[in-house]
């Protein structure tokens, strides 16, 4: 890949989420970009509701994002991204922190990241509420882990990428690729692996997703089969995105179930609206729909200010 398309590539990647950023700093070699957003929202159900607190929560938050890039020279540069949500409560999460190497055979990087198999959940991860509850059999396959090392390239069509996850507890150690190939006419395909040691036994899964997108829809889905604990575990999402002038209306399904267990560990559906005023400004509501018994329906709601 072109050393000055895989720079860009990364930055998008690494300020995903701060379309608004801010270019604090530029010289002929280095770039700083600080992003971020401040996001007042709400839920209500009845899974909030105890004896002390109703059906109403909120769950505002803001993040703000730094990320970086430095070029050594024409075949060598560096990145680097940290990036911290606040709660109203003021807890405040780390949720990146990665520095690597970038080449002209791809990007090396360490820190909490995500892993390889996130380019292939997000293609039904699509709704700002709710969605994405099932692909996660084993937890080396999840999102924003610690530890993280990565390899990221792009050959030719071909998205790939692998990691190595040195978890702090002992024996519990992660591994995955992932690859992804785009063709020119609206349709991506995506395989993964992870497995993950657990004690004397090993966790896996593996994965297929698929995305096509024409015009203004886009049709998403994933599937994957693993085991854990000895158990089978099948889990599948869907996903469905339309957008109409400023407005984007998105559908999601996610099921998972476990072998021996008599009902379904994930099964849900859910809708949203969202509505985009201009780059830094959207607002948005989903409903969920619950069919796990003892999990009820959700609303969320909220409004969005990019920076």
């Amino acid at each position: 890949m072109k050393k000055a398309a895989l720079t860009t590539a990364i930055l998008a990647v690494m300020a995903s989420g701060s379309a608004a950023a801010a270019t604090v700093y530029k010289d002929d070699a280095s770039e700083l970009k600080i992003g971020g957003r401040a996001e007042a929202r709400f839920n209500i159900s009845d899974n909030n509701e105890s004896v002390d607190n109703s059906t109403f929560k909120d769950e505002s938050r803001a993040r703000l994002n730094i990320v970086g890039k430095t070029q050594i020279n024409e075949d060598f540069y560096g990145f680097g991204k940290y990036e911290a949500q606040f709660d109203t409560d003021a807890k405040i999460t780390n949720r990146y922190v990665f520095a690597g190497i970038g080449t002209n055979i791809g990007d090396f990087s360490y820190g909490k990241q995500d892993t390889a198999q996130v380019m292939l959940t997000d293609i039904t991860d699509v709704m700002a509420t709710f969605g994405g509850d099932a692909a996660d059999i084993v937890v080396g396959n999840e999102d924003k882990l610690t530890n993280n090392f990565l390899y990221a390239g792009e050959f030719g069509g071909f998205d790939i990428q692998a990691n190595y996850l040195a978890n702090d507890e002992k024996d519990t150690d992660s591994y995955g690729a992932a690859a992804m190939y785009s063709f020119d006419f609206g349709l991506a395909l995506g395989l993964g692996y992870v497995a993950q040691a657990n004690g004397n036994d090993d966790n896996s899964q593996i994965n297929f997703a698929a995305e096509y997108s024409i015009a203004d829809f886009t049709l998403g889905g994933f599937y994957a089969l693993g085991s854990v604990a000895d158990q089978d575990v099948n889990a599948f999402e869907v996903s469905a995105v339309y957008k109409l002038d400023k407005w984007t209306f998105a559908a999601v399904y996610n099921y998972q179930d476990v072998e021996n267990v008599d009902d379904a560990t994930v099964d849900n559906a859910a809708i949203e609206a969202v509505y985009k005023f201009n780059g830094n400004l959207r607002t948005y509501a989903g409903y969920k729909f619950e069919q796990v018994e003892g999990e009820d329906d959700q609303i969320q709601a909220g409004i969005r200010y990019d920076f």
